[in-house]
């Protein structure tokens, strides 16, 4: 757990940035740790938190039981303001909102928008609710639902919104949503101050960074697997649909490069065998799992093979980043992961970044006659 304890304070530092995104979640500062998979877990949101920052856990690779746990865990380590990221289309997101409004949680995302009647639910508890857009359309109808703010990811993070630029998606989203008040926040491609002045130049009201924080030493992902992050080049990333059939940006680890090699049979035949560790591991039933799929792609136009194999990516993703098998597991990245060669803490990213992202500003400013 964070040392600093439940809400500790630390020194007041020079540097503020007071933005939409700050004043809607009562955070001191504008930077977001996304929800990834077993890797956003008590002990990073809660340090993430503490630094200032707005940390998210990651529910979808958890068990009910194992969410109200972990949430226990952050309240007991820190006061600050955290999140919950969740699946809308889960067979249990009912629960869930449930469990997190009953337990005061701040903010609501969703990888997948949640609908009106969801949205009004949460709002209702005072939840913040913050989806996340890969089209300006998706952005405008969000908005017109009544989401509370919105991250538009571009094509240089997960890979699973799409392959267009944050530097062409960002203004597109910003333009849809002129007028509204709703507060943007860019993700894809961030990782220190630069990127967060740039993104408030745009007119964002703050940066969301998930393989930053993964690369951090309050991160739970094993050392080995940490070094095999920070020794990749810009070109050690593929986005991959041989996962499970939706394009997931990874590092190219000797599974993945099977997998783009090698034949659909087999990537599929190995998708069942994780599906079946994943329904032992979360106590789903086969209906369910079928049932989850189809909704999580319904509209898509994929094949049975592919809806089979949804749940073939988190039994992968924990190998890799639970166990710590580069080779036999899937590592989830960002292209920033080529640029980064350290591991700081979370509260030396975040004071770092936004020391940073206030020098340039400043540098910017003086340009102006």
């Amino acid at each position: 757990m964070n040392p600093q304890g439940a809400g500790a304070q630390r020194p007041e530092g020079p540097a503020r940035l007071k933005t939409p995104l700050t004043e809607l979640l009562g955070i001191e500062h504008p930077v977001i740790q996304t929800g990834m998979g077993w890797v956003a877990g008590a002990r990073l949101v809660a340090a993430t938190s503490n630094a200032g920052g707005l940390g998210i856990l990651a529910s979808a690779t958890m068990t009910l039981d194992e969410l109200q746990t972990a949430v226990t865990k952050v309240k007991a380590t820190t006061n600050k303001p955290f999140g919950i990221n969740m699946r809308a289309d889960a067979g249990d997101a009912g629960d869930r909102v449930d469990l997190l409004i009953s337990e005061g949680v701040k903010v609501a995302s969703f990888a997948l928008a949640p609908k009106a009647d969801l949205i009004a639910k949460l709002k209702d508890a005072g939840v913040v609710v913050i989806p996340s857009v890969g089209a300006a359309k998706h952005a405008k109808k969000v908005a017109a639902w009544g989401a509370d703010a919105v991250i538009v990811q571009g094509g240089e993070g997960g890979g699973h919104t799409g392959p267009v630029a944050t530097t062409l998606l960002l203004p597109s989203v910003l333009d849809a949503l002129a007028g509204t008040g709703i507060p943007v926040v860019a993700a894809g491609g961030f990782f220190d101050g630069r990127g967060l002045a740039a993104a408030l130049s745009y007119g964002a009201a703050g940066v969301a960074m998930g393989t930053r924080f993964l690369l951090t030493s309050d991160s739970t992902v094993p050392e080995a697997v940490k070094r095999r992050y920070l020794e990749s080049a810009f070109d050690a990333t593929v986005v991959s649909k041989r996962v499970d059939g939706m394009p997931h940006r990874v590092l190219r680890t000797g599974l993945v490069e099977k997998l783009e090699s090698g034949s659909p049979v087999r990537g599929f035949s190995a998708a069942i065998l994780n599906a079946q560790k994943f329904k032992a591991m979360s106590g789903m039933t086969w209906r369910s799992i079928v049932k989850d799929g189809l909704a999580m792609r319904r509209g898509k136009e994929l094949t049975w093979s592919q809806v089979v194999m949804a749940a073939n990516t988190p039994m992968l993703l924990k190998a890799g980043l639970v166990d710590g098998n580069t080779e036999a597991g899937v590592l989830a990245s960002g292209q920033v992961a080529g640029i980064l060669d350290d591991l700081p803490s979370c509260a030396e990213l975040v004071d770092s970044i936004v020391a940073e992202a206030v020098e340039h500003l400043r540098a910017a400013v003086s340009f102006v006659e």
